[in-house]
């Protein structure tokens, strides 16, 4: 971004600030009328402090979404809220149903291979899940999410460079809760969603939900006849909480998630025509495969948790939050898209987890924060083969890659604010991190199609392997934060904010050692520093809420993964520091209720991303600058969305609300480097929601239709284009067109 650009944010973000300071000290002048009381926009409350504040008062950038307005826009699960959350990206993984891709201001983890830290931290219930696999959480039983967009280190158990992402579970109150919950659609889709609340007695009760999610495919694998982009889902929780006294909460849980949705294949774009003339074109319909390395998947994620909270005084509480997690996942990728292996990719991957945090909340006078310790020991590990039959037509040649990474890690974190006078507030953080990983890496070629790990006992070993080596490495940081906000007046605050994010460096689980030695070393860490400005609040009688900020980040050491042909006729894999990027933007959310039946919401971001170094290896070369050939990827210049939501009071027959809406994402480049075939140009999806509650609030019938222009766009893709490879350039689609019918009922 240029200097006169990043100069006309900064007067754009001043003149808002001066327009709606003047407009909200004019209406304090005025006495509200009871038409537009009624007509106050909800006031969310959210814990992204770790202490419950208005959202309002948070000199953060963040969004936060209640199970209510979730439900009044059928969002399914957490990849729905990119639609509407300023600079945020959530997909499921290129082949994959519920494997999570999550950037935040252009910071995130594209591959999402065992032993590579996540760069946005996802937190079910304060608990940090290391992993991506089974990570696209379904919407069933919660609270609230929130979305923390910027470094976080401070708060939070484990400190994440590019956001954080905290799904919060609905709490067991004094009366028993009963709720069911159809779900019937397109694509024979049928879900069935249940949840019950149980208080025993005065002191303990028991919950637990479960859902299924089930659909048939988008498209159909014309090779094998199984279905393409199905949803095949169990998702269970259970939880038991104890309140002894009114000073001690006692909770555990635990949870499961199984997804037995088919392998998602990609669409080939681009043709291939074999050495004996066999053409595969590019099919007419982009969710079909011809794939033949196999529909087999199964993800399975699963953990439990035990928070203790004592308050041991009006001005002190403690917690500690002791948690488990494992999961495992068996699939196959067919890179070629055809029912030849000529690039197969069967995968299984493992992982544990044991994370242990205690916390001290305080609040006295003037005087807030919280102090923390934070304890992990992971163990990430896999294996996958790549067959690359044209590299031996005759007999097949597949490389067996396998390993673990485990790492662990120890923080310090303390984050306190002051309160100098009713209207301004300073807030000083810091954390330190230690993290040991230890990795162990093997890469083996063989001659045959796939290698005995994956069943051909018959691979024959092709001399020595390309990689064999454990290593360790220790990476430590200091990373602080410093924010001052300002309150205008009682309903709107200024803030400005300084903060460093910091993720570790690890070890290259594809790491050719052969053609690139220095893999055996593995990489440095990486780390964000950012700059931000914000200014949120209500004005017009609270009838609108906003929350506009600006921000700029520096992007260092960055952690990138490259693959590229190499000399043994395979594909070498690079994960290096290439250099540094600067990201600037400015993002902006709006909620107006017009009229007490009318409300608008709208959002809005723009990023401007440029590497300032990019250092790439090349093959026979070494390391080439070629920052001004790479852009950074899943981070689209502009995103957008815009929704009404109408409402409508039928009496004791219950009312009715009305939500179209639309969601902008500009172009989006796929990896670092240009790729026209997958990359996604400009697009903008329409949705549109009618659900009617009864008077009483227990019973609702809902109508969601999604992509009801039936946009056909990409979310993911590879590109290994050659002869080697069988021109795999193939690319991910997104849902389309889909109607859904919901059915939900509360029995107290």
């Amino acid at each position: 971004m240029s200097l006169n650009l990043k100069a006309t944010l900064l007067a754009s973000a001043c003149a808002l600030s001066v327009a709606t300071t003047a407009t909200a000290q004019t209406a304090a002048r005025q006495s509200p009328t009871p038409a537009a009381q009624a007509a106050n926009v909800e006031e969310l409350v959210v814990t992204a402090r770790r202490r419950e504040e208005t959202l309002k008062d948070v000199p953060i950038a963040v969004s936060a979404y209640t199970a209510a307005a979730m439900d009044r826009t059928g969002v399914r699960d957490i990849t729905d809220l990119q639609k509407t959350t300023p600079s945020l990206t959530l997909q499921a993984a290129r082949g994959s149903n519920s494997t999570l891709i999550a950037f935040i201001r252009g910071v995130g983890q594209q591959d999402p291979l065992w032993g590579f830290d996540p760069g946005v931290g996802l937190y079910l219930d304060d608990v940090y899940v290391a992993r991506p696999q089974a990570a696209v959480l379904d919407v069933f039983d919660v609270n609230r999410i929130e979305v923390l967009r910027g470094p976080q280190g401070t708060l939070y158990g484990r400190n994440t460079i590019g956001g954080a992402i905290k799904y919060v579970t609905a709490r067991i109150g004094s009366t028993p809760e009963l709720d069911v919950k159809g779900q019937f659609g397109s694509y024979g889709e049928h879900d069935e969603i249940a949840s019950f609340k149980l208080p025993v007695n005065s002191t303990f009760g028991i919950s637990g939900a479960i859902a299924k999610y089930d659909h048939d495919g988008y498209g159909k694998n014309l090779t094998t006849g199984a279905d393409q982009y199905n949803k095949n889902v169990l998702a269970m929780r259970g939880s038991a909480e104890w309140t002894p006294t009114d000073a001690i909460f006692v909770r555990l849980s635990l949870d499961h998630v199984q997804d037995d949705s088919n392998a998602k294949h990609g669409h080939r774009e681009a043709p291939y025509t074999t050495a004996a003339g066999v053409t595969y074109g590019v099919l007419p319909n982009v969710y079909d495969t011809l794939a033949g390395a196999g529909d087999k998947n199964k993800v399975v994620a699963e953990g439990g948790s035990l928070l203790g909270q004592w308050t041991m005084s009006p001005n002190f509480t403690f917690k500690s939050i002791t948690a488990f997690r494992s999961g495992y996942t068996d699939g196959n990728i067919d890179f070629d898209e055809t029912p030849q292996p000529f690039l197969d990719i069967p995968a299984k991957y493992r992982d544990h987890q044991f994370t242990q945090e205690l916390q001290v909340l305080f609040n006295a006078d003037r005087l807030h924060g919280v102090a923390g310790l934070f304890y992990m020991d992971a163990l990430a590990s896999g294996a996958f083969d790549t067959v690359l039959n044209n590299a031996s037509p005759a007999t097949g040649y597949t490389i067996f890659d396998g390993g673990y990474v485990r790492t662990q890690s120890s923080s310090a974190y303390a984050d306190a604010s002051y309160d100098f006078t009713d209207q301004f507030q300073v807030s000083v953080g810091g954390r330190y991190t230690s993290d040991d990983k230890t990795g162990q890496v093997v890469r083996q070629a063989y001659l045959g199609t796939r290698s005995p790990a994956f069943g051909n006992t018959a691979a024959i070993k092709l001399g020595p392997p390309n990689t064999n080596y454990t290593n360790e490495r220790t990476f430590r940081k200091f990373t602080p934060r410093v924010s001052a906000s300002y309150k205008i007046d009682p309903e709107l605050t200024a803030y400005a904010s300084y903060g460093q994010g910091f993720k570790s460096g690890g070890f290259d689980m594809r790491g050719d050692a052969l053609a690139y030695p220095a893999t055996v070393n593995g990489y440095a860490p990486e780390t964000v520093t950012t700059y931000e400005i914000g200014l949120k609040g209500s004005v017009l009688d609270r009838t609108l809420n906003f929350a506009t900020d600006i921000f700029d980040s520096a992007y260092h050491n960055q952690q990138i993964t490259t693959q590229y042909p190499n000399t043994t006729g395979g594909i070498a894999s690079v994960v290096d520091n290439v250099g540094s990027s600067t990201l600037r933007g400015a993002e902006a959310e709006v909620a107006w209720r017009i009229v007490p039946a009318f409300s608008v919401n709208a959002t809005a971001s723009y990023i401007d991303t440029k590497f300032d170094k990019y250092l790439a290896f090349i093959p026979g070369t070494g390391l080439v600058d070629v920052s001004n050939q790479r852009k950074l990827q899943n981070t689209p210049r502009w995103t957008a969305s815009l929704s009404g939501t109408y409402s409508y009071d039928f009496g004791d027959r219950g009312h009715i609300t009305v939500t179209p809406a639309l969601a902008y994402r500009s172009f989006t480049q796929q990896f670092e480097t240009a790729t026209p075939l997958i990359d996604q140009p400009a697009y903008t999806l329409y949705d549109m929601d009618a659900v009617w509650t009864s008077s009483d609030d227990r019973y609702q019938i809902g109508l969601h239709g999604k992509n009801l222009g039936d946009k056909r766009y990409k979310i993911g893709g590879y590109s290994f284009p050659g002869a080697l490879f069988a021109n795999s350039i193939d690319a991910f689609y997104g849902a389309p067109r889909t109607v859904t019918v919901s059915l939900a009922a509360k029995f107290y």
